[in-house]
């Protein structure tokens, strides 16, 4: 039997207080366009190529909504070389909250973004 769910993620939304600032800050560290005259709240898609999408939301249209940074990883994003991605985190104002840890030829580090959401970067 077909199961009605894939075995995919289809999107991972990150939430953020000023739309605008994180999508250019994010446009920036994946190496993608910005023009600030796409942005408009409450979400921003950011084209990344590939299956899995990523959406910025600022919740404008929940005025219940408060925003609540955590600790723990969103997500990973994907580098070949770990030492040169944790370099230009850093020239990108990224702030390490852990240190690249290697394991085998394993490795990676934790980082937050401009409203302190801890994102990942691994070699595999």
């Amino acid at each position: 039997m077909a199961l009605p769910i894939h075995t995919s993620v289809n999107n991972v939304f990150i939430h953020v207080k000023d739309l605008k600032k994180a999508a250019e800050w994010y446009s920036t560290l994946l190496g993608l366009s910005f023009n600030p005259n796409q942005i408009e709240s409450p979400v921003y898609n950011i084209p990344v190529p590939g299956k899995t999408g990523l959406t910025l939301d600022d919740h404008s249209f929940d005025p219940s909504f408060t925003f609540t940074r955590t600790n723990a990883v969103l997500f990973n994003f994907y580098a070949e070389d770990i030492d040169e991605a944790y370099n230009y985190v850093l020239s990108k104002n990224g702030k390490i909250v852990r240190e690249i840890e290697r394991i085998g030829s394993f490795a990676y580090f934790n980082f937050e973004d401009l409203d302190g959401n801890v994102l990942m970067i691994c070699n595999n």
